[in-house]
């Protein structure tokens, strides 16, 4: 199955005990993919580091991805229980990463109250690289940032701008079903007129056959 979208970044996940702290489980950038699942009709965010799979997130509506620092966004996954991050070359990517996601803001994720201010690991003088990086197209050299804690720390925060998006996206494809629904309706409808006119044709041709014998 094609991703919709992706993208390469160094992950994280939140220290289970301390709520507070990063720990990053993969040593350099690796790609982060979007799928949709048609099956189970939800959107999946996806990175493997190897054979191993250090993201496996279903988004649902009450997921929001934050931005927190120039180059570093977090989300919260409560059914895997822990909140995930990403640290990105450039803030450049870090916007594409926020424009493809696709989180109704409706509430504050749950892990906020349980663990209080989380800290990016990300600031301008943690950013190098590494030879993986550097054999990467779109990263050069001294531009993906490495898995150094601050003591910056930045709360969740709502993004009413990527709600209005979700909420105008959605109302799109209402729409688009509703066209697509009476396109449907209107082919069956032809579909009948045709067997009836087929239907009315073999009777003449019947007709006429009797009249010639």
């Amino acid at each position: 199955e094609q991703p919709i979208f992706s993208t390469r970044a160094h992950v994280f996940q939140i220290d289970p005990n301390t709520k507070k702290n990063w720990v990053p489980t993969s040593k350099h950038a690796v790609t982060v993919s979007y799928f949709y699942d048609s099956t189970r009709n939800v959107y999946r965010i996806i990175s493997l580091d190897g054979s191993k799979a250090i993201i496996n997130s279903t988004i649902t509506p009450n997921m929001t991805f934050t931005k927190t620092s120039q180059k570093f966004g977090q989300w919260a996954d409560s059914r895997a229980n822990t909140v995930y991050g990403l640290g990105f070359s450039s803030e450049h990517h870090l916007s594409k990463e926020k424009s493809q996601e696709k989180m109704e803001l409706t509430s504050t994720p749950s892990q906020e109250s349980a663990g209080g201010d989380i800290q990016s690991p990300l600031t301008p003088e943690s950013i190098n690289g590494t030879d993986d990086e550097r054999a990467t197209p779109e990263v050069t050299q001294n531009s993906e940032p490495r898995a150094e804690p601050t003591q910056n720390a930045l709360p969740f925060t709502h993004s009413s701008t990527i709600s209005k998006h979700w909420e105008a996206e959605l109302a799109t494809l209402k729409g688009n079903n509703a066209k697509l629904t009476a396109a449907l309706l209107e082919s069956t409808a032809n579909v009948k007129q045709w067997k009836q006119q087929l239907a009315a044709y073999q009777e003449e041709a019947e007709r006429l056959h009797k009249r010639v014998s």
